[in-house]
């Protein structure tokens, strides 16, 4: 499997007196969101470092395009809520209950 590693930070339309879940059309980002880990292409997602200005997603992809280019659709990316910052493929080498040593 490939995976590749996202961080999103705020964008400029992010309003900083209301927290994460009372943003601009919060519950249109979740549900497109949660459609993504449904259907197994987003891992492991939510905010990152103890706050709300940075999230951390993991998605199984072959490649870091077809992720940015899924996550345009994402409306908060479409608002200027949030912005990749960064975006890297991924090797994982350790994995719970998995031995990865071959």
């Amino acid at each position: 499997m490939k995976y590749v590693a996202v961080v999103r930070e705020r964008g400029s339309a992010w309003d900083s007196s209301l927290p994460m879940r009372e943003q601009k059309q919060w519950r249109d980002h979740a549900e497109f969101m949660d459609s993504l880990a449904a259907e197994g292409f987003v891992i492991l997602g939510g905010p990152w470092g103890g706050g709300e200005r940075r999230f951390l997603l993991v998605f199984e992809a072959d490649n870091k395009e077809v992720v940015k280019a899924r996550l345009e659709d994402d409306p908060w990316t479409k608002m200027g809520l949030l912005k990749i910052t960064e975006i890297e493929p991924w090797e994982i080498l350790l994995k719970k209950g998995a031995a990865t040593s071959s």
